[in-house]
């Protein structure tokens, strides 16, 4: 019984992401057309609602072009195994108090572990294709993917020292008993976001997909349902980055106020992945696009030494103040 339920859980949780993931880039498009003072999707359904459904449909029904010189098995898992390892971070994100798939002690370093595996499928793309420049841009990414998880550990490592533990119910658990550690550690959560922007490839840090200057990157050879699945695997990813910051800086499920406890804590937890969607989207629209060697700057110059030292001072000031958890 209790196998079937935890199918049955993880099918309606996949199509709830599915869902979400389709709606994000309608979503994304209206918001550009705000700020860019047009209309956006507006045709198919009421106020385009419909969309998603219409691009994913067209997505699947596109001829599917084979590079001839690629190789074929790995041409065509790559974009799986993306959108696969996009969704198995979400089997351990605590909506609310009881509403999680499953809970691992060491929950956190279980997301990390699973962006990390981002990396192959971008790999496989790029050396499967047989193209210099898909090739050229899965070298890219990966590189920015790497510069990046190595600050994020050292975030997910300090927030570790002073909570004690690395599960996520736990580092919530804290923030209730204290404080939202994006109080306690503003600047630290600023270093946090820029890191899973990097992470994700979005603007202003999305250089693998810059069309001037690797066309498209590493999915360069890849049309319909291969280039839907690389992209939505994408935005699963940012979704899944806004959960994570969401449970370490903003207090998961918890409500701003003590006062406002009694609104369920997974409307909390979906109004603030609302409020990071706009974030994000709000990014692309304003901010110019960085140069490569400017991104790699920033990340092994600026924010790596910052993290080390923010975790040594943590560690030490917890040390000498006698307040190391057990």
């Amino acid at each position: 019984m209790n196998t079937l339920f935890f199918i049955l859980s993880t099918i309606c949780l996949m199509i709830f992401l599915l869902i979400s993931v389709a709606y994000f880039t309608h979503a994304e498009r209206k918001i550009l057309g705000a700020v860019q003072r047009r209309r956006g999707p507006n045709v198919i359904g009421v106020f385009g609602l419909l969309q998603p459904l219409s691009d994913g449909l067209k997505l699947l029904t596109n001829e599917q072009i084979l590079p001839s010189s690629s190789d074929k098995i790995i041409f065509y898992l790559s974009p799986s195994i993306s959108f696969a390892v996009s969704l198995m971070g979400w089997a351990v994100i605590p909506f609310s108090q009881h509403s999680f798939l499953t809970e691992l002690q060491l929950s956190s370093l279980y997301l990390l572990a699973c962006s990390a595996l981002g990396i192959y499928g971008i790999l496989m793309a790029g050396w499967s294709s047989n193209s210099k420049y898909a090739f050229l841009g899965a070298m890219r990414s990966a590189a920015q993917m790497v510069s990046y998880e190595l600050p994020i550990g050292i975030v997910l490592g300090t927030i570790a020292i002073i909570t004690g533990s690395f599960n996520l119910n736990t580092i919530i658990e804290f923030q209730n008993q204290t404080l939202w550690f994006v109080f306690i550690m503003p600047s630290l959560f600023i270093i946090f976001f820029i890191c899973i922007v990097a992470e994700t490839n979005r603007h202003p840090f999305d250089l693998p997909e810059a069309e001037a200057e690797l066309v498209s990157g590493y999915n360069v050879e890849y049309a319909a349902m291969g280039f839907a699945l690389f992209s939505l695997g994408e935005y699963a990813s940012i979704l899944l980055m806004s959960s994570l910051v969401i449970i370490l800086f903003f207090g998961g499920w918890l409500a701003p106020i003590s006062i406002l406890n009694c609104v369920p804590g997974v409307i909390w937890f979906s109004l603030k992945i609302l409020f990071f969607v706009i974030l994000f989207v709000l990014l692309r629209a304003g901010l110019p696009r960085y140069r490569y060697d400017q991104l790699m700057e920033i990340g092994w110059k600026v924010l790596l030494p910052v993290t080390i030292g923010f975790l040594i001072f943590t560690y030490s000031s917890l040390w000498v103040l006698n307040g190391l958890p057990y």
